[in-house]
């Protein structure tokens, strides 16, 4: 148990038996009454939010959520397939609010999931990745507008907006959390 006023952002609390990650907290210490805590949860099954106010000196309970490495071995309708590396243990994380992630996640490679008793239920991807450019136009002559962009397919099969001078069998710098561009990557 935690008092919310010591509740900080990311941590990860139970609410309503589900486990939420404080993707927001604002303290507000009013000149008249008590203060209180104002916070944005993530769910960490459905990735819906929710947004709670408490009272400072009321008590949340924390989730029981740890981190571990698995391998993504593959997606189906069921979920995304994923293997812990030390205990060769196979889970299966839902899709529902995770689509975004898989549109990144390349089979064998291996990333941190979020685990709450006993259950796989998120998984965390770098801030960027690198991705091989497998299909792009070619520029034309002369289409030198600044901040000029095209769409261009990546190895996973997502299109990600770039600058028109990327070309096929390149690799880019992939911001995870937006899906945009970052910058050429010369290897």
């Amino acid at each position: 148990m935690i008092k919310a006023g010591a509740i900080e952002k990311g941590q990860c609390l139970l609410m309503k038996d589900q486990p939420y990650l404080v993707t927001e907290r604002d303290f507000v210490n009013p000149g008249k009454g008590s203060a209180f805590v104002k916070l944005k949860l993530k769910n960490l099954r459905t990735g819906s939010t929710l947004r709670e106010t408490l009272k400072s000196a009321d008590t949340v309970e924390t989730a029981d959520v740890f981190d571990k490495d698995a391998q993504f071995l593959y997606e189906d309708d069921t979920g995304y397939h994923v293997m812990d590396t030390e205990s060769y243990e196979q889970y299966v994380i839902p899709k529902e609010g995770l689509e975004q992630k898989g549109r990144f996640m390349r089979e064998g490679e291996t990333y941190r999931i979020k685990m709450w008793e006993q259950d796989a239920i998120d998984i965390v991807l770098p801030m960027k990745m690198v991705f091989e450019v497998t299909e792009a136009e070619d520029a034309i002559k002369g289409d030198t507008v600044t901040g000029a962009t095209k769409l261009v397919v990546i190895e996973t099969g997502m299109s990600v907006k770039v600058p028109i001078f990327i070309k096929a069998g390149e690799k880019i710098l992939v911001n995870t959390d937006t899906a945009e561009y970052v910058e050429r990557v010369n290897e």
